[in-house]
């Protein structure tokens, strides 16, 4: 197949295997998926929503969450991992958003990305989960998967990103990359698969 064709055959099977979508983060605004986005640098989806009800109980806006002690929000989200950085990181978020942003979650990359512990990834997910702005967010398994799958040749995440773009619609980037990913996390794993095992695999590299 060429690469236009595997993409195309790989977005008819992700539709068939995964027509709905649900955000795997648990949030209820805005501010509470930056936030758990934010925890979820190299962390798990699991293990981010056992953290946060503790941690929305107490601060669910930026103008709360910017007064609790730096400390007291480290040692909530510590099972998250990197927890003195992404302590630092939501405290002084808050307080921008709170002084910059009139307390809401700015609905630009260029804003967002400003925000500490903040990156482009963080920030195409908010964009797309949050506001439906097309983003194609490319973490370290979709830039495995579509490796594997021979849809980019790039070395990092940036260049991935801008493959995949051009090779999809741009009004299928938002479900597409959570598409991807339930797919990498049920089938096509780092341990599960050497590019030949799983479904799609074989399917697009059939002889």
């Amino acid at each position: 197949m060429l690469k236009k064709d595997r993409a195309a055959h790989a977005h008819r099977r992700l539709e068939e295997l995964y027509p709905e979508t649900p955000i795997p983060l648990d949030h209820t605004s805005p501010y509470t998926l930056l936030i758990a986005v934010l925890l979820s640098a190299q962390c798990t989806d699991v293990r981010v929503n056992l953290v946060t009800p503790a941690l929305f109980a107490l601060a669910a806006t930026p103008e709360i969450m910017m007064h609790l002690p730096v400390e007291e929000i480290r040692t909530i989200i510590r099972p998250c991992g990197l927890s003195p950085k992404k302590s630092a990181a939501i405290s002084k978020l808050s307080k921008i958003l709170v002084e910059k942003h009139g307390s809401s979650v700015p609905q630009n990359f260029e804003d967002l990305e400003e925000l500490p512990g903040v990156g482009h990834k963080t920030a195409s997910v908010v964009m797309a989960q949050a506001f439906g702005v097309p983003a194609f967010p490319v973490d370290t398994h979709i830039h495995r998967i579509a490796k594997r799958w021979k849809l980019t040749q790039g070395k990092n995440v940036v260049q991935t990103e801008r493959d995949l773009k051009r090779l999809f619609p741009r009004e299928s980037w938002n479900k597409l990359h959570l598409q991807i990913i339930f797919y990498g996390r049920e089938h096509c794993t780092a341990r599960g698969c050497d590019g030949k095992s799983c479904m799609l695999c074989k399917e697009l590299f059939a002889t």
